[in-house]
């Protein structure tokens, strides 16, 4: 697990806007050794400039030659003693107007970019004895919305992964933490969100006029990336960091909300559901 004695090394994915970036700059200002990453690492520059703890990195998480170029580097300076999968981007749709090239896409990047660089990280932790997982989940990767469907899809997705994750590399003194915002003023309902490019009419009120909320209360969310930076890394100095870690108090209750009704309908329909085992006397 993470020593809070010894300065850690992270490094970040996606820290050139919103989450990824405050948490890639409270590392930098803390002392931390930081390998803050981007698509295009000139968006870097302001971020790492005139810090000897902190080095920006050209990293597409879907190239894997990017992914390859990077552990390399990495390794050779010690490894990671965290890696943050932040990188990602929203997408709404209603299921039917989605095209097949967007939501594989959506795919590649949210759940299989984390993937592949998990599993290229592992074999140095592994070794060493010593590392942390942090993979950025949403409230979307337990609640699924109209026209979120593929979206929730990728970050469901990224909770089941952390929690089997866990319980495979526990025993050999790694973490994983599965982070899930809440609402947040970061660029995700607005520059990078993607939306359908062929809308249905059917799905207005179910999908058009949520897509027309976000947009009015996109930088008006109440979640703040510098205190979710700030609320991750007190996490991860906790002797016994979770494996789930809701932020902000709209998703916390969103969660909780969200785990009453599902205790709800299991002991609603429990007498069916145990209908479907062999009978004891036939075991």
């Amino acid at each position: 697990m993470l020593m809070k004695q010894k300065q850690r090394s992270w490094l970040i994915t996606g820290c050139s806007t919103g989450l990824g970036y405050a948490l890639a700059e409270y590392l930098i200002g803390s002392g931390e050794q930081v390998f803050a990453t981007a698509r295009n690492a000139d968006s870097l520059h302001k971020l790492t400039e005139g810090h000897d703890n902190a080095c920006a990195l050209t990293l597409d998480v879907n190239r894997k030659e990017d992914i390859q170029a990077v552990v390399k580097f990495v390794e050779q300076r010690g490894g990671v003693d965290v890696l943050v999968n932040n990188a990602g981007y929203g997408y709404i749709a209603a299921v039917e107007e989605a095209e097949e090239d967007d939501y594989r896409k959506l795919f590649e990047t949210n759940v299989f970019a984390p993937v592949a660089l998990t599993r290229a990280l592992l074999p140095g932790m592994r070794k060493r004895g010593s590392g942390h997982i942090v993979n950025i989940s949403s409230v979307g990767g337990m609640i699924g919305n109209p026209g979120s469907g593929y979206y929730a899809a990728t970050k469901f997705a990224l909770i089941g992964f952390s929690e089997s994750l866990f319980k495979e590399v526990s025993p050999l003194g790694l973490g994983v933490t599965v982070v899930l915002p809440g609402p947040f003023r970061t660029d995700w309902a607005g520059r990078s969100l993607q939306m359908a490019r062929h809308p249905i009419a059917a799905y207005k009120k179910t999908v058009h006029d949520r897509v027309s909320d976000m947009n009015l209360n996109s930088g008006q969310q109440p979640g703040d990336p510098a205190r979710a930076a700030k609320a991750i890394v007190t996490a991860l100095n906790d002797p016994t960091p979770p494996l789930h870690l809701v932020l902000g108090k709209p998703g916390l209750d969103m969660v909780r909300e969200k785990l009453a009704a599902l205790g709800g309908e299991f002991e609603q329909w429990a007498d069916l559901s145990q209908s479907a085992d062999y009978p004891e006397s036939e075991r």
